[in-house]
């Protein structure tokens, strides 16, 4: 599925009304989740997050730019964050199934669009820049909205598309493409912003404006001024005072935390601000923020702590939002500020409890079945396994496999998180099934088709991961702690049951396939992965009953 994220940011961030205008023109469109909506008072600026497929995006996008050039009105803004118009930014983000090249596509089509529609003179930036320059959204905006009718006139600064001309309404619009941007605000143990701004100047990309020996700007061959390079890549910073909770902040742009981790951020700041006796009190995450952002920043802090990095997802994130003080101001609820979370769709079996689980498993319905419990024991035999390592990890005596361990842990972590989501894929395949055999004759053919290919496809995933999670039963068996050996013998039956539970459940969906050549070949693999299991645990459970 193709998925991408906008983030647009609109100069208004006080009335609620003008805000829900503007996000009812993006909800408006079909195919649109609205993600979150950010209202900053201070800054008199409103963050909001949607995704969907590309061409519903593009569309929501200009619905939202167009109902904020109604709503606001440029000459009565004040607030403590840059700005140049009405929409100030519009950035496209790949999220899934999008290249960076189809959103730059996307940025474009918009800045023409908005250009001639609207009349709003438009810049692009970041990835979608028409020249090198013009990347820096700081360049891009400097003068801010009060600048523009001197900027407009400067053939330096003639709009990507709209007229050159000043528009005291709207104001100017950036629109671009970039990698996924975490808007992050450090706090500090001090209501002085220049001394935040002094821990900011120190660790952004770009720190200080070089000067000659007279003291004037330095500019490069473009003619921008030329800068000294600060502490990090991909970060932008400043600082100043927020006066609803009486701390000043770092506030940061992260334009890509694969170079510059999240952690790595927080812990450079904690440094650069204990050199001028402040303290970093904790943080605030304003927008959405990536999975992996997070999980990064828990495995550091756990390694640093030097405990094991493979525990659940949730205590990765956990340790993440308490390391880095993402409590602080308010609580911090992942479900709402990680992306994935916002996203996911309800589970149908997850949420349930063991008892709940089990009691619908033993219904008068088909569905769960014999499918979801064989993921189920795929995911306890990963989770098993990754017990024991975790178990041996802060262990002596076991050294010199501790890499082995730890990297284990993480991928048990990660399998039986895959296995889970299979629990309720196996369910929602079947009920596709169903589903189809009530559709109208003229679309059932073509449904039931799909449908019965998912239906084998769900289980034939699981069993040849099961494989899997049995290597990871024999590695702990040998490699783990003797005084867990029961538990290893029962990750290896698990994943036993596990793949035998997938293998019957292909062969009663092999007959309901319409393509018989994969049918034949889905019979075969999964009878030589079925043969495989069973000789493994075999051998497993004598090596593990001879140590008992």
């Amino acid at each position: 599925m193709k998925l991408v994220e906008c983030v647009p940011n609109f100069s208004e961030g006080r009335d609620e009304s003008k805000i829900r205008a503007i996000t009812a023109a993006i909800e408006a469109v079909p195919g649109i989740r609205l993600l979150d909506v950010d209202p900053g008072r201070n800054t008199n600026r409103t963050v909001v997050t949607f995704v969907g497929d590309p061409e519903a995006v593009l569309e929501a996008a200009f619905l939202a730019i167009q109902k904020a050039a109604e709503v606001i009105d440029m000459r009565m803004h004040r607030g403590e964050h840059a700005r140049q118009g009405a929409t100030d930014v519009c950035p496209f983000v790949p999220v899934s199934g999008v290249t960076m090249e189809e959103c730059v596509a996307l940025a474009r089509r918009l800045g023409s669009r908005v250009g001639e529609e609207l009349g709003i003179p438009v810049y692009l930036y970041e990835a979608a820049a028409s020249e090198p320059r013009r990347r820096n959204l700081a360049y891009v905006r400097q003068g801010e909205y009060e600048g523009l009718p001197a900027k407009l006139i400067d053939p330096a600064f003639v709009p990507d598309f709209g007229p050159a001309v000043f528009n005291p309404r709207s104001g100017a619009i950036a629109i671009g493409a970039r990698e996924f941007l975490i808007a992050y605000n450090l706090n500090l143990n001090t209501k002085d912003s220049k001394l935040a701004n002094r821990v900011a100047v120190a660790i952004r990309e770009q720190s200080k404006v070089e000067k000659d020996e007279v003291g004037k700007d330095l500019l490069d061959e473009q003619g921008a001024k030329r800068y000294t390079k600060g502490l990090l890549s991909c970060v932008k910073a400043t600082g100043w005072y927020l006066e609803q909770y009486r701390t000043a902040q770092v506030s940061v742009n992260l334009t890509n935390y694969k170079v510059t981790p999240l952690h790595e951020l927080v812990e450079t700041t904690r440094k650069v601000a204990a050199e001028l006796g402040l303290v970093v009190t904790g943080s605030e995450l304003v927008g959405l923020i990536p999975k992996t952002a997070l999980l990064e920043a828990g495995k550091f802090y756990l390694h640093r702590m030097n405990r094991s990095t493979g525990v659940s997802e949730e205590e990765l994130v956990e340790t993440a939002v308490r390391s880095l003080g993402l409590n602080e101001l308010y609580p911090f609820d992942p479900k709402k500020k990680v992306i994935e979370y916002v996203i996911a769709e309800p589970p149908l079996l997850l949420g349930m409890n063991l008892r709940e689980f089990a009691n619908e498993v033993a219904s008068d319905s088909p569905a769960p079945g014999g499918g979801s419990v064989a993921a189920l024991c795929g995911a306890l035999s990963c989770a098993l396994s990754t017990m024991v390592a975790n178990l041996t990890y802060t262990k002596k005596g076991f050294k010199q496999v501790k890499k082995e361990l730890r990297l284990l842990a993480e991928e048990g972590q990660t399998l039986k998180d895959t296995f889970l989501s299979d629990v309720d894929e196996d369910t929602r395949a079947f009920n596709q099934v169903m589903a189809a055999l009530l559709a109208p004759s003229e679309e059932k053919a073509s449904r039931l088709a799909a449908a019965n290919l998912a239906a084998t496809s769900v289980p034939l995933g699981v069993l040849r991961r099961s494989l899997q999670a049995l290597t990871y039963a024999e590695f702990v068996a040998t490699n783990g702690n003797p005084n867990s050996l029961s538990d290893a013998g029962v990750a290896a039956i698990t994943a036993r049951a596990c793949a035998e539970g997938a293998y019957l459940n292909v062969l009663i969906n092999l007959p309901g396939l319409a393509d018989k050549a994969f049918a034949t070949a889905a019979k075969t693999e999964a009878e030589d992965l079925r043969a495989r299991v069973r000789t493994s645990t075999e051998t497993v459970l004598a090596a593990i009953e001879a140590r008992l």
